[in-house]
């Protein structure tokens, strides 16, 4: 549902990247099982960089933070943090390009996401392109910042498949399991999903 990769740099409003999930689906889901992925603009996803989930279960329209790298002290610190990654886990996003995928944690992305080697559309829950990312769901968002994240309309329900015409490019606005429930009442696509571009989504 939302994507930031501006994390203590110049001018950022908060110290750390960031990728936040939603349910977008009418029941409870588990995040169990399931992991975050990211790679620069034109690279390939690493297998090794995979960020396994907690078993977590989130109710409908319930969000979920997980804090990544910061390049530095500049901006605030995040709303309290559903998962605070350290060391490899704790994944550098691109301030400007790149892509976050959802994934099965036992099968995670590898060796694929260039323009050469794109990921089959099955070997992933959610992907989000942003900036001039050379795999996205149909068309990436435009370029991000230091100051603004990619974050999926309609409070994190709508997924028409276009990362292009699901988020708006704006500044950071991250959320929490412990942010008010926002149910969607009419998901775009079917099913129990975890929306965060990364169904669940990625960021």
């Amino acid at each position: 549902s939302q994507v930031f990769g501006g994390g203590g740099n110049a001018n950022a409003p908060y110290t750390h990247d960031f990728v936040e999930l939603m349910n977008r689906g009418a029941s409870p889901v588990s995040l169990a099982g399931k992991a975050i992925q990211y790679a620069a603009a034109g690279s390939n996803f690493n297998g090794a960089t995979a960020v396994a989930l907690p078993a977590v279960t989130l109710a409908p329209g319930q969000y979920f933070l997980v804090q990544l790298s910061s390049n530095g002290n500049v901006g605030s610190a995040l709303p309290t943090p559903d998962l605070v990654t350290s060391g490899m886990t704790a994944l550098a996003l691109s301030a400007s390009q790149g892509k976050v995928a959802l994934v099965d944690a036992a099968a995670p992305l590898d060796a694929c996401g260039s323009a050469l080697t794109p990921c089959s559309t099955a070997a992933f829950t959610d992907l989000v392109g942003y900036g001039v990312a050379s795999q996205s769901e149909t068309s990436a968002t435009p370029t991000l910042s230091n100051t603004t994240a990619a974050i999926r309309l309609g409070g994190g329900c709508l997924d028409t498949g276009d990362n292009g015409a699901d988020f708006a490019i704006g500044s950071p606005l991250p959320r929490t399991t412990a942010s008010a429930l926002a149910p969607c009442s009419a998901p775009a696509d079917a099913g129990s999903d975890v929306a965060n571009d990364a169904g669940a989504d990625a960021t």
